[in-house]
């Protein structure tokens, strides 16, 4: 049990090292303990992440990354889990804010924020709101 959420935990680790390869294993890992268990609770963190993975550590023009956010949005929307779409939908963000799409990143990012009417000063919400007020400029 837990399994893709402590991969998920490792991605994390990897990545903030640089050590690429070795994330991209653990997320391997976790999409088949997922796929073995059907424990699907975690599948849109691992998109996320494998986003976070190809735009911080790679030369394409960010266009993979999107996609995978994207993909960890649209399963977050399909499980209710608002959380992670929270986290996915600021990933995203933050990679159309370096890109100059600051007014496709705030519409993507405020409705969700709002959303949210307790647990606003969680990492995640703070995190959000500390984006949004940078789009804002």
């Amino acid at each position: 049990m837990f399994v893709p959420f402590y991969l998920a935990l490792l991605v994390e680790g990897y990545g903030g090292l640089n050590q690429v390869d070795e994330g991209f294993d653990a997320l391997k890992e976790g999409w088949e303990v997922i796929e073995q268990t059907d424990e699907q609770w975690w599948n849109a963190e691992l998109h996320r992440l494998k986003g976070e993975l190809l735009w911080h550590h790679s030369t394409t023009d960010g266009v993979q990354a999107e996609n995978y956010f994207q993909k960890a949005i649209e399963v977050a929307q399909s499980q209710q889990a608002k959380s992670l779409e929270l986290r996915a939908s600021t990933s995203m963000a933050k990679l159309w804010l370096s890109q100059g799409k600051n007014d496709k990143a705030r519409d993507i990012l405020a409705p969700l924020y709002n959303w949210f009417t307790e647990g606003t000063e969680t990492f995640d919400l703070c995190e959000a709101k500390s984006l949004l007020k940078e789009l804002q400029r």
